[in-house]
């Protein structure tokens, strides 16, 4: 099938010959007209870039749908002050970011031990789910307090299968992609994060406007009704469109050759016994230990491991959580994974914190006033737009093109460092730049979010870690990444002051920027801090994987261990 066709290094070529991965990087990968990708490429990201275009679009809807909730549920903006309690309001945020720690934990090992065909799909259909039960809240609920509550519990279900789409569409993309083009693939895939959030508000904007009338004219303030559930359940359309293919994906070539390693021979073999010592010297002399090696040295290292392979344990057989316990014992593995976490999660304290109450910073920076409930929903709609035309698209497009010219390690260190100026500027300025020049500002820093680490955090999870560990790795760094947007959504609201609705455009208010513990200026400054945190640990654990292939380098460290070790 042309759809899951494989470009990505494996041992043996399509006729089954053996094959090394050198001569496999000297092939040039198919091409188009278009340069950017083939017809097979463009059918891969459709598949499983429509699932982070889902994603996006689920996640950062809640963000247009909270001033809707907050005006209906709460009695407009009396006042123009917010009554959407604040901790509710971050509980309900946070709700998705829980499901999908336990999604992108579950689904990532899940695909890692009974393969990607057995997930695949599946995490979809449990974010459909999600989906219609939010958008079939009861309005017999009595209080907007328990209408949260139901809000909270299908986003929580909604976010497993949103996490559960993280690891297992990155690792089927960067299993299937050439080397040379693996990278962009990884950012096209991910770039429908962009289109998702930018969706959301055109829809939004559509919406509004065929309500006008109702809304703004004759002040039928329950139609917002039908708009919030609009806003959500049109996310279906995509989700339907794309569940089939994900349900009849074949298994992969490349994930089928990697877990072979699962299984190990005994410590006492007699198979065991080619000395490190010759291993060592064809290192030395720069040949890589993989098929090129046992070409070269013909029947017998080739014996060695035919008979290896036919002494491993036999409840080596699936993949087993102690295999993911062998391969991070050693520390440079462990030290990757530590690497990769900890930037997501510093990354997403700053990006989640940004994008999820991007309302009401429009609000506090005194942009989406407006003289009634329609009017402020109309320019919060247009403002998200305007971001996310101005910086957040275009910076994945510029990623997309730099990512193989540049690498992945520089993207990210540049992205986090700019990030972390433009947020300085921002909290450093609060109270001397003006509305137009704190909405500069912020784009500018959604366009180095994604021109940056919020893209790379992603991909390079996908390309660093052999695809025997890859799902549970890139689900436990994902995971991280969330727990950082986990508390931005939980604490936002407490340390700004944001409420749910607006200010009238009372941008700064108090000292600080506003009336929370350490109002909005203080919150600019913690994520200036992550992100200049997160290039430091760039520099420190995380390493360069353009033109690396990691399950390449797993099959020369088990040639190493269970050939080339004295018995």
């Amino acid at each position: 099938m042309v759809l899951w066709q494989e470009e990505a290094y494996t041992r043996t070529d399509a006729a089954g010959n053996p094959r090394s991965f050198g001569q496999y990087a000297e092939q040039a990968p198919r091409t188009s007209r278009w340069q950017w990708m083939t017809k097979s490429d463009a059918q891969l990201y459709a598949v499983t870039g429509a699932g982070f275009f889902l994603d996006s679009y689920d996640l950062f809807i809640v963000n247009l749908v909270t001033p809707i909730w907050t005006y209906e549920y709460w009695g407009g903006l009396q006042d123009r002050s917010p009554h959407y309690p604040p901790l509710l309001r971050g509980l309900v945020n946070a709700a998705a970011n829980l499901g999908n720690i336990v999604g992108q934990l579950s689904f990532g090992y899940l695909g890692d031990t009974y393969g990607r065909r057995f997930v695949y799909g599946n995490e979809l259909i449990i974010g459909m789910v999600g989906i219609v039960m939010c958008i079939a809240l009861p309005n017999s609920i009595p209080t907007p307090n328990l209408k949260m509550a139901w809000i909270f519990c299908w986003r929580f279900v909604l976010g497993i299968g949103i996490g559960g789409d993280y690891p297992i569409s990155a690792a089927i993309m960067a299993e299937r992609a050439h080397l040379k083009r693996r990278g962009q693939m990884l950012g096209w895939i991910f770039s429908n994060q962009g289109w998702g959030n930018l969706t959301g508000s055109i829809i939004t904007l559509i919406l509004l406007a065929c309500f006008s009338q109702a809304l703004s004219q004759e002040k039928h303030y329950s139609q917002l009704d039908a708009v919030w559930r609009l806003q959500i359940g049109l996310a279906l359309i995509p989700a339907l469109i794309t569940l089939y293919p994900r349900l009849t994906m074949p298994e992969g070539k490349k994930y089928l050759e990697s877990r072979e390693l699962n299984r190990s021979p005994r410590p006492d073999s007699e198979n065991s016994t080619r000395s490190r010592s010759t291993v060592q010297s064809r290192k030395s002399r720069g040949k890589s230990m993989d098929v090129e090696l046992i070409v070269s040295d013909g029947q017998g290292l080739q014996a060695q491991i035919d008979a290896a392979r036919a002494d491993m344990d036999a409840q080596g057989q699936r993949a087993r959580f102690d295999v993911f316990l062998v391969y991070f014992r050693e520390w440079r593995h462990l030290k990757t994974l530590i690497g990769t976490a900890s930037t997501w999660f510093l990354l997403d304290v700053a990006f989640y914190g940004t994008n999820l109450n991007q309302s009401v910073i429009l609000s506090e920076i005194g942009y989406s006033s407006g003289k009634d409930e329609f009017d402020m929903l109309r320019r919060n709609a247009i403002g998200n737009i305007i971001l996310a035309v101005a910086g957040y698209v275009p910076g994945y497009f510029v990623t997309i093109y730099f990512i193989e010219k540049l690498g992945r390690r520089w993207i990210q260190i540049q992205g986090f460092l700019i990030t972390a100026l433009l947020f300085a500027i921002l909290a450093g300025g609060y109270h001397h730049i003006g509305t137009a020049g704190k909405f500069v500002c912020l784009a500018f820093t959604q366009f180095f979010f994604n021109f940056g680490a919020n893209t790379t955090t992603f991909i390079i999870p996908a390309e660093v870690f052999p695809s025997r560990v890859r799902g549970f790795a890139h689900g436990a760094s994902a995971a991280a990444g969330k727990t950082g947007a986990i508390l931005s959504a939980l604490l936002f609201n407490y340390l700004s002051g944001g409420g749910g609705g607006g200010n009238g455009g009372n941008g700064g208010r108090g000292e600080h920027g506003g009336n929370g513990v350490m109002g909005l200026r203080g919150v600019l400054w913690v994520f200036a801090s992550c992100c200049l945190a997160g290039a430091g640990i760039t520099v420190w654990a995380v390493p360069e994987t353009r033109g690396r292939d990691a399950d390449a380098v797993d099959w020369e460290e088990w040639l190493e261990k269970n050939i080339g070790v004295v018995g």
